[in-house]
C-alpha cells in the first residue's frame, strides 16, 4: 500500500479515535485518552467534531460509533459489482451445501467479506459475525488463498512483507516458500483448500472469481466441520460445486461489463 507523502496528522488522530471506539465499544473521554496516549483536550476536540457530524453518539458520559456508518457500509457494498452479482449465487450455494458460504474480495492486501450466508447445517454463527466486522489476512483462509493464487507474484510478496504470515493453528502456512508452493497448486487445480489453518476442526474450499482479462475480483468459499468436510466431498465434490458457482458469477460479471462497454460505444 502506497503511503501518503504528507499525511495529515489531525485526520490520522480522528481515525485512531474511531478505531478505538470500535475496539472499546463505548468509552469516555478519559478512557479514550488513556487508550490512545493522547491528552483529554485533544480527544475531546476530535470526539466533539465527530458528534457534531453525527458519526458518534454520546450516552451519559460515554461515546460510541453511530449508525451513520451503516449508511456508508451499505452504500459501498451495494455499489460493489461482485457483491451485486454474487449475492444470489452464494445464497444458492449455501442452500445446496448446507454450510457457511463467504463471498470475499481483496483490498489493501487484506480479505474483506462482502457476503456471508448460513446454510441449514452451518456452525459457528457468532464467530462468522465477528469475522464480518474485521478484515482477515489472506494466507490462512480458502477465500484468501484462492485470491492470492491469481494475484501477480510481486503483489503477493508485498502483502507478505507488510502483514507477515501469522500463525493461527498448527496447520497454518507460515513459511513463504511453502505458501507459494500451495498457491501454485491452487492455480493448477482451480480451487483452494483450508485444512484447519484458521480454526482447529474446520475446513474450507474456495475458488476465485475472475474477469475477462483474468484479473481476480474476489473469491467464494464453503466451510464446515471436518466431520462433514472430508474424503471425496472435501477434495472433489465441494471443489466442483464451488467452481460451478464462481463460473456463473464470472459469466454474469463479464456480460454486465460487456453491456457497459456497448453502451459507451
Amino acid at each position: 500500500m502506497e503511503k501518503a507523502t504528507n499525511p495529515v496528522r489531525a485526520v490520522e488522530t480522528t481515525i485512531e479515535v474511531l478505531e478505538a471506539l470500535k475496539e472499546l465499544h463505548t468509552a469516555s473521554i478519559t478512557e479514550l485518552a488513556d487508550h490512545l496516549d493522547l491528552t483529554k483536550g485533544t480527544v475531546h476536540n476530535h470526539i466533539s467534531t465527530l458528534e457534531q457530524h453525527r458519526f458518534v453518539v454520546k450516552e451519559n458520559s460515554e461515546y460510541k460509533l453511530s449508525l451513520r456508518f451503516l449508511i456508508f457500509g451499505e452504500y459501498v457494498r451495494n455499489n460493489n459489482l461482485l457483491h451485486h452479482i454474487g449475492k444470489p449465487e452464494v445464497q444458492k450455494l449455501a442452500n445446496e451445501t448446507g454450510e457457511i458460504v463467504h463471498l470475499s474480495t481483496e483490498e489493501h492486501g487484506l480479505s474483506m467479506k462482502l457476503r456471508k450466508v448460513h446454510g441449514e447445517q452451518a456452525i459457528g454463527e457468532q464467530f462468522h459475525v465477528v469475522k464480518l466486522q474485521r478484515p482477515d489476512y489472506l494466507h490462512y483462509t480458502a477465500t484468501g488463498k484462492a485470491t492470492l493464487a491469481f494475484l501477480p507474484r510481486t503483489r503477493v510478496e508485498r502483502i507478505i512483507d507488510e502483514y507477515g504470515l501469522e500463525k493461527m493453528t498448527e496447520n497454518t502456512i507460515t513459511d513463504r516458500s511453502t505458501l507459494f508452493d500451495e498457491l501454485a497448486k491452487t492455480r493448477k487445480r482451480g480451487f483452494s483448500l483450508n485444512d484447519q489453518e484458521e480454526v482447529e476442526g474446520v475446513r474450507a474450499v474456495g475458488a476465485p472469481v475472475r474477469d475477462q482479462t483474468g484479473r481476480v475480483l474476489g473469491s467464494v468459499s464453503v466451510s464446515g466441520p471436518i466431520s462433514r468436510m472430508q474424503g471425496k466431498r472435501f477434495r472433489e465434490v465441494l471443489p466442483e460445486t464451488v467452481k460451478n458457482t464462481t463460473n456463473v458469477i464470472e459469466a454474469n460479471v463479464n456480460m454486465t461489463e460487456s453491456i457497459s462497454t456497448l453502451r459507451m460505444e
